[in-house]
């Protein structure tokens, strides 16, 4: 059994347990010799009396106590069927919340019930419209995701993150200090990967039993999780099996082709190019190209038509092969249709410059004549992250052109990069697609973390908040004075913005000390640039220090760091939920995925709230 593994060990022997430290481990169950002990003395067990569901002839209910280990209460007469179990009393056995019997759950659930929203699932809606929920560094967002999609009626992509750039996607690389890491050249150094902190499996599980314990599960309510920017080849293909076995709760796989695109380099001349593609893709499949080039009234010269089918037809054999990786550990382990399938979203966005209508149809035909049936495309509109498009008409109009191809292929668009876009934008994106898209929003959330933080009258809430707002004041001051041109230059852009919203002389640059008098003169706001732009790199930074060496780090040091998050009063949390619940609402008025009488409902619900047990009561 999984309790015996060494990222559990680790998580014990140091006192990180899953009440203040959820998803670091891929078992929501750490000491289930401890569990058992409280289940038998009735000692601490808290029972989720929303969370009962059937299996058959059996009854299921989730209990935890009070360090956050879970089991799962059968009540049946039936054989055993998951792992671990004892007998509590007669017809009722207790079993531990491993991932081992969340995977042998999740086919019991669908034998018995193949409509079930328990799991996420690849349902049809979520395939043409969804609102993707970034998780970039807790998992508070949970309720308030839920609490949405009660109120306005619509399943959504609930948790989306960058595996493995966010999650670690191999707790036993992560002990051994064997992580890679990943550039941000804003910063001017590398990163760990997974620099949430919690593993990808450990994500899923949690993401599932938060809809079990706030009853979402009895909505009926399809939801979806989305591993993101799945990296395909490159570096990647010695860890690829290790990817896709991380990702075997997701459903919906995001495929991002650029490490395999940043290693691909062209035959130099024209006559090598047209002899690669002769020898290495079918006349059939150029066929088939052509001729859906020229029913959608586009054009391409032989030139670019070659360079580009050279360029990227190395990924997309190879994207083939990760597609055929999840396709069969789905067969090997789950037991239903609905259990295996799995969105597909085609990642074009770092491709060079913007994505023209004819690369979006060449994609689209190569995946469709490979078997891959494509449910989003995220072409590249030229989006800054935290940025309103600035010309709604330009944007109107490169949407439509790639929405003439999208729509002969029933496909989505997926735009990137989604979060902080002006109204209007949203309200062009859901216009032209009539509602067929999917936005990414992450960086959002973090914000809202803040802005909650800052208006919470806690204490303990407000000395969190003020660390966190130093901290990346320091990381701003450092920046600003860096030999490094890159990480200079976007910390002084980030400094001059924050003193230009306070009307503050952005002239402040002829030495450090100049500088940082005139940052530590502003009261810390979430509206600073400098924090907005820095804040995710806290949550596991070691001791809350700024120095680079601090960053990323999955040791005890950074985890007790990550605590301080989980450990906020009911006040911030409640602000928090109810932030990230109106941001929703924002974005589906908005594309006008639901009318705009259903979105004022839900708003006015909102604004009544006044608690956190309110809140939750309403999911």
């Amino acid at each position: 059994m999984s309790v015996s593994s060494s990222i559990n060990t680790f998580l014990l022997q140091n006192n990180l347990r899953i009440v203040d430290n959820p998803c670091v481990s891929p078992d929501f169950c750490l000491d289930w010799e401890g569990l058992k002990a409280d289940l038998r003395a009735k000692n601490g067990i808290h029972k989720f009396e929303r969370s009962s569901f059937h299996i058959e002839s059996a009854i299921v209910t989730l209990v935890s106590n009070r360090l956050g280990d879970h089991a799962w209460l059968v009540e049946s007469p039936l054989a055993k069927k998951l792992q671990e179990g004892i007998e509590l009393e007669a017809n009722i056995r207790a079993y531990p919340a491993t991932f081992e019997n969340l995977l042998l759950l999740k086919n019991l659930v669908y034998e018995f019930d193949s409509a079930s929203t328990i799991f996420p699932t690849a349902h049809v809606t979520l395939g043409k419209t969804s609102l993707g929920v970034g998780a970039r560094f807790t998992t508070h967002h949970w309720p308030a995701v839920e609490w949405a999609m009660s109120k306005l009626g619509i399943g959504l992509t609930a948790n989306q993150n960058s595996i493995p750039r966010e999650l670690v996607f191999d707790v036993n690389e992560m002990l051994a200090g064997k992580l890679d890491r990943v550039p941000f050249p804003f910063i001017g150094t590398d990163v760990p990967e997974g620099h949430q902190g919690q593993s990808v499996e450990g994500m899923s599980h949690g993401s599932i039993l938060s809809k079990i314990k706030n009853g979402f599960h009895l909505r009926r309510i399809p939801w979806s999780f989305n591993a993101d920017h799945q990296p395909i080849g490159g570096k990647y293909d010695a860890r690829e099996e290790k990817l896709v076995r991380g990702s075997l709760l997701a459903s919906y796989i995001t495929f991002d082709l650029s490490p395999e695109l940043s290693q691909t380099r062209l035959p130099e001349s024209e006559e090598e190019i047209a002899r690669f593609i002769e020898r290495e893709i079918s006349k059939d499949i150029l066929s088939k190209m052509d001729e859906g080039l020229r029913s959608l009234n586009l054009t391409m010269g032989t030139h670019d038509r070659n360079r580009l089918l050279a360029f990227v037809w190395p990924s997309l054999q190879k994207m083939k092969k990760r597609d055929l990786a999840y396709q069969k550990i789905r067969e090997t382990t789950f037991t239903t249709t609905v259990g295996r399938e799995y969105l597909r979203e085609l990642s074009i966005d770092e491709l060079p410059g913007l994505t023209t209508p004819e690369t979006s149809a060449v994609m689209l035909i190569l995946c469709r004549e490979m078997g891959m049936k494509i449910h989003f495309l995220a072409p590249a509109f030229g989006f800054q992250k935290n940025m309103p498009y600035p010309d709604n008409e330009t944007l109107e109009k490169m949407i439509q052109k790639t929405w003439h191809v999208c729509r002969t292929f029933d496909v989505s668009i997926g735009f990137h990069s989604g979060s902080g876009k002006s109204a209007e934008n949203y309200q062009v994106m859901g216009r032209v697609t009539g509602g067929r898209l999917e936005i990414k929003t992450s960086g959002r959330y973090t914000y809202e973390m803040g802005r909650a933080l800052a208006k919470s009258r806690n204490v303990d809430d407000q000395a969190l908040w003020n660390d966190w707002y130093d901290f990346t004041r320091e990381i701003a001051l450092i920046g600003a004075f860096s030999a490094d041109e890159t990480e200079q230059r976007m910390a002084r852009s980030f400094i001059v913005n924050a003193l230009e919203l306070e009307k503050e002389s952005p002239q402040v640059f002829a030495t450090s000390e100049h500088c940082r008098r005139a940052l530590e003169k502003l009261i810390p706001n979430p509206e600073h640039m400098f924090w907005f732009e820095y804040n995710f790199l806290y949550v596991l930074a070691a001791e809350g220090k700024s120095s680079k060496e601090s960053l990323g780090d999955h040791t005890v040091a950074g985890y007790r760091q990550r605590a301080r998050f989980y450990r906020i009063s009911e006040e911030g949390r409640l602000h928090y939920a109810k932030n990230v619940a109106a941001y929703l609402i924002f974005l589906a008025k908005n594309t006008g995925i639901v009318s705009n009488e259903k979105a004022e409902s839900a708003e006015k619900d909102l604004q009544g709230v006044i608690s956190l047990q309110e809140f939750l009561s309403q999911i």
